[in-house]
């Protein structure tokens, strides 16, 4: 990839659905290239998909938290299987330390967060949880 590459994959990223037309003025090429290299950017796996994203307002209207878990041994892959298909759950790492997996999870209220947590208890493999409800983001970057 090379410096035009990152440039397209950078307005991409701000604006998926901006025309190639658009794309090729504010980077100085061609319509052509532009679509050339969104192709190729494609073919060789860099741009995996398009996405929608949501607003600010609307990701602070939502309740975040942190759910850290400990699941039981080789229980991992099964558990971040049935949490992938949990629609509130936005992210799931792996992490170092006391805790196995930490989960990033949105909900719409209390009684939502309360239900999907319980949810994820319940999973089979997991062990334990500890959640942290995020009160205020200091930034974002």
């Amino acid at each position: 990839m090379d410096d035009l590459d990152q440039h397209l994959l950078a307005r991409l990223q701000e604006n998926a659905r901006a025309p190639v037309a658009e794309l090729a003025r504010s980077l100085g090429l061609s319509r052509t290239t532009v679509q050339s290299r969104i192709a190729r950017l494609e073919r060789r796996g860099i741009i995996a998909g398009y996405a929608v994203r949501t607003s600010a307002a609307y990701e602070q209207s939502q309740i975040h938290a942190f759910v850290m878990l400990t699941v039981q041994p080789k229980s991992a892959g099964v558990v971040a299987a049935a949490m992938r298909r949990m629609p509130g759950v936005r992210r799931l790492q792996s992490v170092s330390g006391a805790f196995d997996l930490i989960a990033m999870i949105f909900a719409a209220d209390v009684a939502a967060m309360d239900a999907l947590i319980d949810e994820i208890g319940a999973l089979s493999g997991v062990e334990r949880t500890n959640s942290s409800i995020v009160l205020s983001t200091k930034f974002d970057r």
